[in-house]
């Protein structure tokens, strides 16, 4: 039945991606860590995994492009960006307890909530 989950979950990840430009912060890695009961830091690992073959592939960034809504320049310096800041990122991850992780993660979620509510 988990693996049923986590298909659904990559599911519902995707379409929240190719709504938003999101997925797997605010879907797949919560998703990971209370359907799956995977460790935080298993979860983000996972989902950046995860998110390798689509993504690379371009197949939700595809329809955007088709509609000329894409903007190709900030696309590339931003997978730059994510690149460098990723490896960081997963550095500090590491540097983390499970229990700390989890909650900057649900701090970060709960201020970008707050601001787009507030704008």
């Amino acid at each position: 039945m988990t693996w049923v989950l986590v298909g659904l979950l990559g599911v519902l990840g995707g379409v929240v991606s190719g709504l938003f430009g999101v997925g797997g912060a605010i879907v797949i890695v919560p998703g990971l860590v209370l359907l799956a009961k995977l460790p935080q830091h298993t979860a983000h690992g996972t989902s950046l995994a995860a998110l390798v073959v689509p993504v690379g592939i371009f197949l939700g960034a595809m329809q955007y492009y088709k509609r000329d809504q894409v903007h190709l320049g900030y696309a590339v310096a931003i997978a730059v960006g994510l690149m460098i800041g990723a490896y960081f990122g997963a550095r500090l991850a590491g540097s983390m307890s499970d229990v700390m992780l989890r909650r900057v993660f649900g701090a970060f979620l709960l201020l970008i909530s707050v601001k787009l509510l507030a704008s």
